[in-house]
């Protein structure tokens, strides 16, 4: 009598951490491995990160977050990316002379060495209400927004905001 207690016991609370664990990957945090290295420096290939998915319920991405998106329809891709949120609605993006500008400014990027500078131009174009720009670091070895037909990321697309590295133990840290 007492074992089918334990094993009832047991089994609930089995059950109630699995519940509780389906919740949190589905409605709060999720991990991901970094395949690429598009979002070198910051992030190296190999990387494991935590992708934080209610910071976008309570606010709107802002310029340097790093996000999580299902990728637009024409790479014909189906894994997640990660991004450096560049340009928000309504700003003008241009790429020349290896810097960013956003209406016709040049935007401080302390993350991007001379090494990983552009070496492309881009418009200038501006971004439609409910989309965004994005970048990788790496920027002359990325798939990202400067590439793409429709260069603008929608909101609807960003399934949350990069959080946290904790693999490899020697890099575990916030991800900015």
């Amino acid at each position: 009598m007492k074992n089918l207690r334990f094993v009832k016991d047991f089994g609930v609370i089995i059950l109630s951490a699995l519940v509780m664990a389906f919740l949190l990957q589905a409605f709060v945090f999720d991990t991901r491995f970094v395949p690429t290295a598009s979002m070198h420096p910051t992030v190296a290939e190999g990387d494991r990160l935590i992708n934080n998915k209610l910071t976008y319920r309570f606010s709107g991405p802002k310029r340097g977050d790093i996000v999580v998106f299902a990728p637009p329809a024409e790479l014909e891709k189906s894994d997640d990316l990660l991004k450096r949120i560049i340009g928000l609605p309504g700003e003008t993006v241009e790429i020349k002379d290896g810097k960013v500008y956003i209406n016709d400014e040049p935007l401080d990027e302390p993350y991007i060495t001379e090494a990983y500078a552009p070496k492309y131009t881009f418009g200038p174009a501006t971004v439609p209400e409910g989309h965004y720009f994005v970048l990788g670091d790496n920027r002359n070895n990325s798939k990202d927004s400067h590439e793409w037909e429709d260069p603008f990321l929608p909101r609807e697309n960003i399934k949350g905001k990069v959080w946290l590295r904790f693999e490899p133990f020697e890099r575990f840290g916030a991800v900015k």
